[in-house]
């Protein structure tokens, strides 16, 4: 199998390394250490490897490392960073709400919850529901999450 080196910028860091050709992102993140991304269908279907790849939400799985050359790539590691005790107010809220069980789908949930916050999304159910709706969670039934979200996006946001 060939081999390609590659520079990617995950987390502020940039990081090299050699990679088989065609990687997928997620693989690459997680050979590079970054093992918070976890691969649930590796179809695109359920969220559970979703980064933020220039600031806007992706399916790790599908996109190959190739395409994320040049772009800033957020993992779920990065997400509570410069906030107190490293968690974002979606984190905590999380905890608090008792949004947390098994923990599989909880990665991308924290990364898409907490994008949702911090590009000023509503808090409005509808609005909640489609950010989520690309992020598959069998514990939980949301409620839980939808709580967290409005819960750290309340007044003091």
């Amino acid at each position: 199998m060939r081999h390609e080196e590659l520079t990617l910028e995950i987390n502020g860091d940039l990081r090299t390394a050699s990679f088989p050709t065609g990687i997928r992102l997620l693989d690459a993140i997680r050979r590079l250490g970054y093992t918070g991304t976890k691969e649930g269908c590796g179809e695109g279907e359920c969220g559970a490897c979703t980064v933020l790849l220039d600031g806007r939400p992706v399916n790790s799985c599908l996109v190959y490392a190739k395409q994320a050359l040049g772009k800033r790539i957020r993992t779920v590691e990065a997400i509570g960073a410069g906030y107190p005790e490293g968690l974002h107010p979606f984190q905590r809220a999380l905890v608090e709400a008792g949004g947390v069980q098994c923990g599989f789908c909880t990665p991308g949930i924290v990364v898409i919850g907490a994008h949702h916050l911090d590009s000023g999304g509503s808090l409005e159910d509808a609005d909640i529901r489609q950010a989520l709706s690309g992020n598959l969670c069998r514990c939980t039934g949301y409620a839980k999450i939808m709580e967290a979200l409005r819960r750290a996006g309340g007044p003091a946001r």
